[in-house]
């Protein structure tokens, strides 16, 4: 069977994921059309594809332990000089992120991995295009803001064109969403 390279995470919710995908494209950034906009649980893995049953079971148990979280994008940031990377912080819905991608990656698991750098949730909006280009999406998407409620996560599988496909959802295990609060943790906010 060979091997497939794998790849787990949140993906951003409509309207907000084509709308930052576009924007990802119009910054120069040619592989945007091949990545679903999406926080990053396990980065491209390379896996054995017999193995994709098991992979699928641990991130079965992973999803059915989780609850829904809130999860807020708001500002940018960057990774330069380390990485060519811009994103979209996670102000919200961080430490469960953290939770799951430690899990996902577990060491009793099928896919445990160590990482190139330390696990930071965020949501890339260029990568390796120019310098200026990558001032203007960080300049652009300075006041960019989007929360959701998070009920899940999915296997995704790169395919020999470089395009992300997703393979399945794992829906939590949870039903219940804790309310969106504003910075002051006053009621709850809509949905943008």
């Amino acid at each position: 069977m060979g091997t497939v390279t794998i790849g787990v995470s949140i993906a951003v919710p409509e309207p907000h994921g084509s709308r930052l995908q576009q924007l990802r494209a119009g910054f120069g950034d040619a592989a945007a059309h091949g990545i679903p906009t999406h926080v990053t649980l396990l980065p491209p893995t390379e896996a054995d594809a017999a193995r994709l049953p098991a992979v699928e079971a641990h991130l079965a148990k992973v999803a059915a332990a989780g609850r829904p979280f809130p999860m807020r994008l708001a500002g940018t940031g960057t990774f330069r000089p380390l990485s060519p990377v811009v994103f979209l912080r996670v102000v919200e819905g961080g430490t469960a992120c953290n939770w799951l991608q430690e899990r996902v990656r577990d060491a009793s698991g099928p896919i445990r991995r160590e990482l190139q750098f330390p696990y930071h949730p965020h949501v890339t909006v260029a990568h390796g295009i120019e310098e200026a280009a990558m001032d203007r999406a960080f300049a652009e998407l300075a006041d960019y803001e989007a929360q959701w409620p998070c009920t899940g996560f999915a296997l995704y599988e790169q395919g020999a064109d470089g395009v992300w496909r997703k393979l399945r959802e794992f829906p939590f295990g949870g039903a219940v969403v804790p309310p969106q609060t504003d910075r002051l943790g006053r009621g709850s906010l809509p949905i943008r």
